[in-house]
């Protein structure tokens, strides 16, 4: 046979598939998933069981942890060392667990993530609890099974006498699964335990009345009942866990915040440089220095305030921003019958109930038969005892030792037990007193025989035995709740003055989009004046606000999108510099561009009005090209995201022109057509729609025609100014527009001339203005040539004025859109 026939194929897949399900299998059973019963993952119970078979039990002295590593990792554990001793390190930190299994001495670690000491250098023994959890294992309490190699035995799990899965808790990842269990406690764990033997349908809701929720070793305040109560219900929830903080005087008007607790499972040094590195990069005004604090009288961090800085303000961004706070999620996962499965609170205590039944009834079946073999002897002693002369003489008269056991077996009756314990009677036992206890000791142990039966017998007295030795671990080492159980989250409100200092600035948006903000000092030094402000060539500034740091943006397109574009996230620029691109900062699509910018204050934004045609707040008005004009509460518009929401409802082929301000329904709007017409209607006619509604018809527009500008007006005085595309502008009387209905096909503004003999005038309206006082315009023509006008050289004529040239314009390059230049303020 050649060597090639002596192989069979197989698919990679398979092979692959075969050896990685081995492998879960081994992770999951073996190494990362804690059983249910008591709590421990393999190494851990290897660990206590190696230090417990050595006699390194706590009335002894401590032993290197080298020793115990090596009789771990020789008799039970065939892994690396480190992963051994990183399980007894585990067990020794009181941060970790919530009582500790090994009682260390020397360098294990410390809660800033310092490593422990080599094994060489550290001394361990087994924690009191410690022996709570193998106590009573040499009497057949629990199974035992070959080592690695056969030589000698381990146990499959230890008696543990609390439920350690919920008391220490336990972390793990392993192949597909992942377990998560918070520390409790011990206290309330065994009440409930208690109280799921006393009553076996008892609910998750009634079992939350006796535990809280978690106790963590850290302390800290655990937020977020309906979490807990999913958690136990399904083992699977989230809780929120914040730390213990005061806030202090200091002299000189200053403060101070005192974190004395903080979450579990957080390392402090890396909290302490998270909010100090705050500090540095200025990302939270107000906090002039941290120090740790921590000694031998626990833990403190000092987060020392500058004066009149708010704390509660800043501790609110902390809470938010760092691990102050966290969320601690529940995944709690154990092996139950070889097999991993998330369970609730319920099914842990139920199934640490029934392992308990079991190790208290091997026990006491082992005291039974040890008693009952004690008083088989006994009661061969009392026998012999009261037949002393003729058992001696039948002794004296044997050959040897065997001839007599045998001569006492035949004779009297005894058992080969009995004979074998009255030939090893000592002579003194013959006093009277010795016989006295001897029956005594009969009769105890007949009297034992019977109440280990009864507690076989009866579930009651069994379930009875556990209360008791529960009860007794209880009062032995029950310590009182550390984290403070608060049902409803606190919801985290960061004040923006925390992070962003309040500075009056300069805000700018040019036609093509490029955006700024300058702080008054720059813009001072550069001459204070509001036109000369840094663009590129050919652009020009279309807003230019005065605004605070603190405000946010609302930035409308012409697609019906907006966007909310906080102030202090807009980059800083010299009043010089062109500034960046708006799509630097918003998600602004290619095919879209900016028609309106709205100013807003915060507490615009604070209280939200219902609804309706009485709701009070100001408004925003909306008008679109082909007609269309909309009024929303400005409150509608509040928001978080930065994304792109929709604004107003655009009809397909309409685009929106004009977005402004109203807070007064009794103010007018006129809208001016492109072909010269216009109607003005009071926007009262307008009623309050939704966020996301389309409008009403504001004008009935003739075909081919559309809405050129929107004006609000309020009251009778000034002019409404109106400019054709070829650069003809006129001036009318506001007195001379009546208020008409809304949807009407208004009146005529302007009259457009034609005619071989006349020059045209335009041909259609691109801009119209409400002038009180003189104004400059600027007007820009479609190959972006900008030219300025007063507003002054604009003719006043009635309605059907055909105005005068201000701007010049060439027939190949008309006006597209004019804009106010901005106000020296």
């Amino acid at each position: 046979m050649s060597l090639l026939e002596q192989f069979l194929p197989a698919f990679l897949e398979e092979v692959v598939g075969d050896r990685f399900g081995r492998y879960s299998k081994y992770i999951i059973q073996d190494r990362a998933i804690p059983d249910v019963r008591d709590g421990l993952k393999p190494v851990q119970r290897r660990i206590l069981y190696a230090m417990y078979d050595s006699g390194n039990t706590p009335d002894k002295p401590y032993r290197k942890s080298a020793k115990t590593v090596g009789d771990v990792m020789g008799n039970y554990h065939p892994h690396g060392d480190s992963s051994i001793y990183d399980g007894m390190v585990r067990m020794a930190q009181p941060w970790k667990l919530a009582h500790m299994l090994i009682d260390g001495h020397g360098n294990w670690g410390s809660m800033d993530d310092d490593p422990p000491a080599a094994m060489r250098y550290t001394e361990a023994r087994l924690s009191t609890i410690a022996m709570e959890m193998l106590r009573d294992i040499e009497k057949r309490t629990v199974q035992f099974k070959d080592n690695f190699d056969n030589s000698t035995k381990e146990p499959v799990v230890l008696p543990s006498r609390y439920p350690n899965l919920l008391v220490n808790g336990v972390s793990g990842i392993s192949a597909g699964f992942a377990t998560e269990i918070p520390t409790h406690n011990l206290r309330e764990i065994i009440d409930a335990c208690i109280a799921v033997m006393n009553k076996p349908d008892i609910t998750v809701a009634e079992l939350m009345t006796i535990v809280k929720g978690p106790d963590l070793p850290t302390g800290g305040i655990i937020m977020g009942e309906e979490g807990i109560r999913e958690a136990y219900e399904t083992g699977k929830g989230r809780m929120y866990v914040r730390s213990k903080t005061a806030i202090e005087d200091l002299r000189g008007g200053k403060q101070q915040i005192v974190v004395t607790e903080i979450p579990y499972q957080i390392v402090k040094s890396k909290l302490v440089n998270a909010i100090d590195n705050l500090r540095i990069e200025k990302k939270v005004e107000g906090i002039a220095e941290v120090r740790d604090e921590s000694g031998r009288n626990g833990l403190r961090i000092v987060i020392e305030l500058k004066k009149d800085a708010d704390p509660h303000g800043i501790l609110a961004y902390l809470l938010k921003k760092t691990d102050l706070q966290i969320t601690y999620s529940f995944n709690m996962v154990a092996i139950v019958n070889k097999a991993p499965r998330q369970l609730g609170i319920k099914p842990i205590l139920e199934a640490y109930v029934e392992h308990q039944k079991e190790v208290v009834t091997h026990r006491t079946q082992y005291d039974l038969e040890k008693a009952e073999d004690r008083a088989h002897v006994l009661e061969g002693l009392v026998k012999a005892l009261n037949l002393l002369d003729a058992v001696i003489e039948t002794i004296k008269a044997s050959k040897n030792r065997q001839d007599a056991q045998n001569n006492l077996v035949a004779k009297f009756g005894f058992s080969e037990r009995q004979a074998d314990s009255i030939l090893t009677l000592q002579l003194y036992r013959l006093t009277n007193l010795e016989i006295t206890s001897l029956e005594k000791e009969h009769a105890d142990t007949l009297k034992k025989i019977a109440q280990l039966r009864s507690i076989l017998d009866s579930p009651r007295k069994l379930l009875g035995v556990i209360k008791d030795e529960l009860t007794e671990i209880r009062d032995k080492y029950g310590i009182d709740r550390r984290s403070v159980i608060q049902g409803e989250v606190e919801e985290i409100k960061v004040n923006l003055e925390v992070t962003v200092p309040a500075e009056d600035v300069l805000v700018t948006l040019s036609r093509e989009g490029y955006v700024k903000r300058t702080s008054l000092l720059s813009f001072t030094r550069s001459g204070g004046e509001l036109g000369s402000a840094g663009v590129k060539e050919g652009d020009v500034i279309r807003w230019s606000l005065g605004v605070s740091t603190l405000d946010p943006l609302l930035l409308f397109t012409q697609k019906g999108s907006y966007f909310l574009l906080p102030v202090h996230q807009i980059p800083e620029f010299k009043w010089k510099d062109t500034g960046t691109a708006v799509v630097n900062l918003l998600p602004l699509a290619k095919d879209d561009r900016i028609v309106g910018i709205i100013p807003v204050k915060p507490a615009e934004f604070a209280a939200a009005p219902s609804a309706g045609e009485d709701a009070a707040g100001p408004a925003l008005v909306f008008v679109t090209k082909r007609g269309q004009v909309k009024r929303t509460l400005l409150t509608d518009y509040a928001t978080t995201r930065s994304m792109a929401i929709a604004a107003c409802k655009v009809a397909e082929g309409d685009e929106i022109i004009k977005v402004f301000r109203s807070s007064d329904s009794s103010e007018d709007l006129m809208l001016v057509t492109e072909q010269g017409m216009s109607i003005k209607f009071g926007l009262g006619e307008v009623s309050l729609q939704g966020r996301v509604a389309g409008g009403v018809r504001g004008i009935a527009l003739k075909e081919n025609d559309a809405i050129a500008d929107a004006i609000p007006v309020a009251g009778d005085e000034g002019e409404i100014m109106v400019l054709s595309d070829y650069g003809y502008a006129k001036r009318t009387l506001l007195l001379d527009y009546p208020v008409q209905g809304r949807g009407g096909k208004g009146i005529q503004t302007f009259e457009f001339k034609e005619g071989k003999r006349v020059r045209p005038n335009g041909t259609k309206l691109v801009s119209a203005f409400h002038v009180k006082e003189a104004v400059t315009v600027q007007a820009m023509t479609a190959g972006g040539t900008l030219t300025e006008f007063h507003s002054e050289s604009a003719p006043i004529e009635d309605r059907r004025g055909q105005g005068k040239a201000v701007a010049a314009a060439e027939r190949s390059d008309l006006l597209v859109e004019s804009f106010l230049k901005p106000l020296q303020s």
